[in-house]
C-alpha cells in the first residue's frame, strides 16, 4: 500500500487564480509550499542534490510559464508533480542514465513481493540505500511507492513498457531488502 504523495497539498482556488493573473505573491506562496516536495522528488529520481536543485528551478519556471494552462480538472498538486517528474526524467534521459528496456518474465514478476522491508521507514537508511541503486530502478521505486504511480503510468513517463516498470520494481525491492537488512542478533554484554 502506498502512502499519499508529499505533493498532496491542497491550495485554495483563489491562490491558483491569483497566480494565473500573474501575482508575484501568489507564485511565492506556491513556491514555498511545494519547494520541499519538488526537491525531494527530484533528489529521489536523480540521486544528486545539484541536479535536484536544477529540477526544482526548472519545474518552478515551467509553473510560472504554464500556470495559465492549468484548468482545475485535477488537483493542482498532481499537475505540478507531473511537471517535476517530467523534468527529472528528462535530465536522466539527457545523460543517458535510463537503460534500454529490460523486460522480465511475467511469472517472476507476479510472484514477487513488492513490499519494502521495515527498515525502509528510516529515512536516512532509505536515502543511503536508494543512492546505491541505478537511476531507473530508484526512479521506479520512488514513483511507485512514494508517489503512488501505477506501472502503466511509470511506463508512459519513462517511454518503456509496464513490464520494464515491474521488473525494475522487483529488482529494486530485492536490492533494497539486501541493503536495508538489519542484523537481528543482539550482541552479548557478558
Amino acid at each position: 500500500m502506498s502512502h499519499p504523495s508529499s505533493f498532496a497539498i491542497d491550495l485554495p482556488d483563489s491562490l491558483v487564480r491569483r497566480a494565473q493573473r500573474g501575482e508575484a505573491s501568489a507564485f511565492e506562496q506556491i513556491y514555498r509550499r511545494f519547494e520541499r516536495p519538488v526537491f525531494t522528488l527530484a533528489l529521489r529520481l536523480t540521486g544528486e542534490r545539484e541536479e535536484a536543485q536544477d529540477v526544482l528551478q526548472d519545474t518552478m519556471l515551467k509553473l510560472f510559464d504554464r500556470v495559465g494552462e492549468f484548468r482545475g480538472e485535477s488537483p493542482f498538486w498532481g499537475w505540478l508533480r507531473q511537471i517535476a517528474v517530467n523534468e527529472a526524467l528528462m535530465r536522466l534521459r539527457k545523460r543517458n542514465r535510463l537503460p534500454a528496456t529490460e523486460d522480465a518474465d511475467e511469472a517472476e514478476l507476479e510472484c514477487h513481493d513488492v513490499l519494502l522491508p521495515p527498515a525502509a521507514a528510516d529515512a536516512a537508511l532509505l536515502g543511503q540505500a536508494l543512492a546505491k541503486l541505478p537511476d531507473a530502478t530508484r526512479s521506479v521505486l520512488w514513483l511507485y511507492h512514494a508517489e503512488g504511480y501505477t506501472h502503466d503510468e511509470i511506463a508512459g513517463l519513462m517511454g518503456k513498457t509496464a513490464s520494464f516498470s515491474k521488473s525494475q520494481l522487483a529488482r529494486g525491492t530485492r536490492r533494497l531488502r539486501d541493503l536495508l537488512r538489519i542484523d537481528s542478533e543482539v550482541p552479548s554484554h557478558a
